[in-house]
């Protein structure tokens, strides 16, 4: 008799083969049998008129503090995903020398907008080293796997101090520390290596990713350790810019290594055709052997923007600012003051000399939609605040202030900064289509006040498989090999991804007619109440990992079956 068997879903295996019904048997932690007449278990699942998929595979977030703390990993472990990978745009926690841990802090902070008292009461610093982060990652129990890149931003601090902190040169010796450090790393069991090259990514003081502005000596120097170790992805947050030139070098380093090069490919709202190039030349590296991996998001990055948010259009008012700090209920209750509301629209600050980024957030609204409830991630052009305001012959800040009002004071815009120029998801489309793609860039457990992401996974099987109205849809087989096989087959884990014989029982079983994604909220469940977009989901019936079922109806279970992924995972024999 199996430990488990869920039996007469339709299972979409991960490979991208058409959906059939069928029984799934469980011994342990692995599936042992998919098919008709598969035995008995010990436990049943009625999956009848509801798909089986293995467990999504998130391969970009940034767990590296809240997984010392939540055995779940949420808002992932909601959305059906049983493996993450963290660890990426060049920030995290070690190594670390002691005395450095608030540096690491507040650069976590600066660029992914984690509250830092949470960072700071919530991580207990048990290492100094990756490998002994790994190590008290391993003690640690939980309900996903979790496997970690080493970040530049800190073995750079580690090596060279306040020199690699200010972004100074690198000498030959400090690129060779670095790069023992990393090989050191990946032979602990890292899934690779990752860098920040873009001027968004700021510590909280203002300064950019240590390794930013690193020269192609560094990056080459550091990444030729993948090499030699024989695993692990390169993965690369950058402007790109200048682009041949960062395309060189990443293209070189694929050549030499074999290894991966990931980098976030985007539409930019200021060179809107730039990722056709990006893609033309993602091809002809591949003609050459090249190993550039365009890692894609499945919607907009798109900023939340409330009165509860990190940032919002009336953030630098000076009447706004009087009530900042008040109880949130009370600043609330205030902001909804017909007097007050009319001194913030009336009395405009002076905005000069905001950089670019800020600017639009101020006063971007012809790119500003209200998300609405449910969620709405391609509103038509015509729905921008702008266009709302020329209409109804109102100020855009009026419309901006009134859909804040909503539900409370909680009312959210949605302004999809990147990956909307064209007021369609068709270029994301293209670039999800693209054979050399893989899936990412959902950041979760980042952007706590400003981005809600991590629900990615459940968005491409609601939005991209069953409901988008304003353009083609994408079949479902694909989607689900996208986010399953596809990324754990980047990062070496070859042993999950596929519901088949001998491979991890990592799987979901998905009512799909029922499956619905919530509107974000604001909620303070962070250590030291630290705040923190969230979005529920409906739908997931069961989650198991690793052979055990850790959601069920949506609920944990209380089981916490979930392991650090120490480097590559071989498939099974067979």
């Amino acid at each position: 008799m199996h430990d488990l068997v869920i039996r007469g879903g339709t299972v979409v295996d991960g490979t991208g083969a058409p959906g059939r019904v069928a029984d799934v048997a469980v011994d342990g932690d692995r599936i042992v049998a998919v098919g008709k007449d598969v035995g008995a278990g010990q436990r049943e699942i009625d999956a009848t008129g509801m798909l089986v998929t293995p467990g999504w595979v998130d391969i970009h977030t940034h767990y590296d503090g809240q997984v010392t703390w939540d055995p779940h990993l949420t808002p992932s472990g909601w959305n059906g995903v049983t493996t993450i990978v963290m660890g990426n745009c060049g920030v995290g926690f070690a190594p670390v020398k002691p005395g450095q841990e608030d540096f690491l802090i507040q650069l976590m902070e600066g660029v992914e907008d984690i509250p830092g008292t949470a960072l700071a009461e919530g991580i207990q610093w048990a290492w100094e080293s990756f490998p002994e982060y790994l190590d008290a990652l391993e003690k640690m129990p939980r309900a996903v796997d979790v496997g970690a890149q080493i970040p530049h931003g800190a073995v750079r601090a580690y090596v060279m101090g306040e020199r690699g902190a200010k972004n100074e040169k690198a000498s030959a010796e400090d690129i060779d520390a670095m790069a023992k450090l990393v090989k050191e790393g990946l032979e602990a069991g890292a899934l690779g290596f990752s860098t920040s090259r873009t001027i968004l990514h700021r510590a909280k003081d203002g300064e950019v990713v240590p390794g930013t502005n690193a020269e192609d000596e560094e990056v080459l120097g550091i990444g030729r350790m993948l090499g030699e170790v024989g695993h692990g992805v390169f993965e690369v947050a950058s402007d790109l810019a200048p682009e041949g030139d960062e395309l060189a070098w990443m293209s070189r380093l694929g050549k030499e290594t074999g290894r991966p090069v990931a980098f976030a490919c985007l539409q930019s709202p200021t060179d809107p055709d730039q990722w056709k190039r990006l893609l033309a030349a993602v091809e002809k590296d591949a003609a050459e052997g090249g190993c550039l991996t365009p890692q894609v998001a499945q919607r907009p990055a798109g900023l939340l923007l409330s009165f509860e948010s990190s940032f919002h259009p009336f953030v630098a008012h000076p009447d706004y600012q009087a009530l900042a700090d008040l109880p949130r209920d009370e600043r609330l209750a205030k902001l909804a003051d017909p007097a007050v509301k009319a001194r913030i629209l009336d009395n405009k600050p002076d905005l000069s000399g905001l950089p670019g980024p800020a600017m639009m957030i101020m006063m971007g609204f012809p790119m500003m939609y209200e998300l609405g409830d449910p969620p709405n991630y391609e509103p038509a052009p015509e729905e921008n605040l702008a266009a709302i305001a020329q209409r109804e012959g109102r100020d855009p800040a009026e419309v901006a202030y009134d859909v804040m009002l909503k539900n409370d004071g909680k009312g959210l815009i949605y302004l999809p900064l990147l990956g909307y120029a064209n007021g369609s998801l068709e270029p994301i489309k293209a670039m999800m289509e693209h054979p050399r793609s893989v899936f990412g860039l959902s950041d979760g457990g980042a952007h706590c006040g400003l981005i809600a992401d991590a629900s990615m996974p459940t968005f491409l099987l609601t939005h991209w498989v069953r409901d988008r109205s304003r353009g083609d849809r994408l079949p479902l087989e694909k989607v689900v090999a996208s986010q399953t096989s596809e990324t754990a087959r980047l990062y070496g884990m070859e042993d999950r991804g596929v519901i088949a014989p001998g491979m991890k029982a990592d799987l979901n079983v998905i009512d799909f007619e029922r499956l619905h994604i919530h509107a974000p909220e604001m909620v303070y469940d962070l250590p030291a109440e630290g705040k923190r977009l969230i979005q529920k989901i409906d739908g997931y019936e069961y989650t198991v990992q690793s052979g055990q079922v850790t959601y069920e109806h949506g609920e944990p279970t209380g089981a916490l079956p979930g392991k650090l992924v120490r480097g590559p995972q071989a498939a099974p024999a067979g």
